[in-house]
């Protein structure tokens, strides 16, 4: 565990291991940067943080570059009035204390799915991020509706990273997940480093031996796929809706990896 890693604090008071700092949990706000010793925040994040937040001059704001590395910084007494477009970015930001790298807990949970219509496939890697998933791979599968190719599907793995670092931010992540490019079920492995297992009614249970599941979409899983991937687990005893079945994947991985890092009551 490195310095400052301490929880979140217990009813009697003291940290909880393996949870966020209770500095990341107290700050206003956390932004992403380059580098944590010297802050260069970013103009949209600057807005946010003034305009939206409407933080003022002392307040409390979390950086981390999103690689396990985070400081704690003031906004600056000279910091520029709400609205102002006259914002430094450089200067907004000023150190607080020393920079903390936090560890990436092991091992490595992957999920991937196929993207199901409207703004969904968002809130899957929303909730994702929030759980603590490594790695998230949009699929493209045989009977997926929402077919991620080309141009189209660049710019859409753009947005869900976009939505991974706005969620990261909420949540105080330190280590942003990754978000794949589209790929095919059989490649999945090779991009997770890790055998994976799909997701299907009257599989085993999901373990950590195997940290990478594959949802496929509401139309299931064709042959060629099946036998791509032949080992499954299942999640649950009801059918699930695509989004969601990606949910509990990585919520039933995390709790599992949890479950090695947390100490028993």
């Amino acid at each position: 565990m490195g310095p400052g890693r301490g929880g979140v604090p217990g009813s009697d008071g003291r940290p909880v291991a393996g949870g966020p700092d209770p500095v990341l949990v107290g700050a206003a706000a956390m932004v992403f940067v380059a580098d944590p010793a010297a802050p260069h925040v970013h103009d949209a994040d600057v807005r946010h943080l003034l305009d939206v937040l409407r933080l003022r001059a002392g307040e409390l704001v979390a950086v981390s570059d999103g690689a396990g590395r985070w400081a704690p910084c003031r906004v600056a007494p000279d910091a520029p009035a709400r609205g102002s477009r006259r914002a430094d970015a450089m200067s907004l930001l000023v150190p607080d204390g020393p920079v903390v790298s936090e560890p990436r807990v092991g091992p490595e949970v992957t999920v991937a799915f196929a993207p199901t219509k409207g703004d969904r496939p968002e809130w899957v890697v929303q909730k994702l991020t929030e759980l603590g998933v490594d790695r998230v791979v949009p699929l493209r599968t045989a009977r997926s509706v929402v077919r991620w190719e080309g141009e189209r599907g660049d710019k859409q793995v753009e947005r869900l990273r976009r939505v991974a670092r706005e969620a990261s931010a909420q949540c105080r992540r330190v280590w942003l997940p990754e978000v794949s490019e589209v790929c095919r079920l059989e490649a999945l492995g090779d991009i997770a480093g890790v055998e994976p297992v799909r997701a299907d009614p009257g599989g085993r249970s999901p373990g950590l031996d195997r940290p990478v599941i594959a949802v496929g979409p509401e139309g299931g899983w064709d042959d060629d796929e099946r036998a791509s991937v032949t080992r499954s687990v299942g999640l649950g005893p009801t059918v699930l809706r695509a989004e969601t079945a990606a949910v509990v994947a990585g919520a039933l991985l995390c709790a599992l990896r949890c479950s090695l890092v947390l100490p028993l009551a």
